[in-house]
C-alpha cells in the first residue's frame, strides 16, 4: 500500500512560480457530522472545494470566468488521506494550494487542519480542460489559461501562505 503524503502530492517544476495558496476557516455542522460526532468522511471533499473556489475568486479562476472562456473543468482525480478525525462544532482551516503545471489542467493540493494545529487530512485533485459547447478535452493549454498563467508568474497573485508573522490571518504552515 502506498505510504499516505501529508503536504505536497505533485512534483515541483524547477524555475515554476510558488503554489497559489488560500486559506479559509469554518466550524464542523451538525449536518456534516456522522452518529459519532465526527465530520463525516465524504464532506471533506466539499470542505475542499470551498477552499477551491476561494482560490478562484482571489485570482481570477473562478467558476464564472470559465464561463465567460467557454470552458469547463471536470475534477478526474480527488484523493484524501486522514490523518485525525474532525470533531462536530471544531474549527478548522482548509488550505488549497495551486502548484504550477503546463497542461491543459489544474493541479490542487489541499490541507486540512485542526484548531490546535494537527493536520486533519490532506489531498489534491486534478481537473482537465474541456470545451464547454463541444464537450472535447483541450488538447494543449488554452489562451485562457495561458494568460492566467502569466498573471501567476508575473506574481499578480498573494497567496495566504505568504502573509508575515504578524499579519492578520497569518498562522504557521
Amino acid at each position: 500500500m502506498p505510504r499516505r503524503r501529508k503536504r505536497e502530492y505533485f512534483d515541483r517544476i524547477e524555475g515554476a512560480p510558488p503554489p497559489i495558496v488560500a486559506r479559509i476557516h469554518r466550524r464542523v455542522r451538525f449536518s456534516e457530522a456522522d452518529v459519532m460526532g465526527i465530520a463525516w468522511h465524504g464532506r471533506y471533499a466539499s470542505f475542499a472545494e470551498e477552499a477551491w473556489a476561494e482560490l478562484g475568486r482571489r485570482s481570477g479562476l473562478g467558476y464564472r470566468d470559465f464561463q465567460a472562456a467557454k470552458l469547463l473543468a471536470p475534477i478526474v482525480i480527488l484523493h484524501f488521506d486522514y490523518h485525525r478525525p474532525l470533531q462536530l462544532d471544531e474549527g478548522f482551516t482548509v488550505d488549497a494550494a495551486w502548484v504550477w503545471c503546463e497542461g491543459a489542467r489544474i493541479n490542487t493540493e489541499y490541507t486540512l487542519s485542526r484548531e490546535n494545529g494537527e493536520l486533519a487530512a490532506s489531498g489534491y485533485s486534478v481537473q482537465m480542460l474541456v470545451h464547454a459547447e463541444t464537450r472535447l478535452p483541450c488538447m494543449v493549454s488554452p489562451p485562457f489559461l495561458d494568460r492566467w498563467r502569466a498573471r501567476w508568474r508575473a506574481g499578480e497573485f498573494r497567496s495566504d501562505a505568504t502573509l508575515r508573522a504578524g499579519e492578520p490571518g497569518a498562522q504557521d504552515t
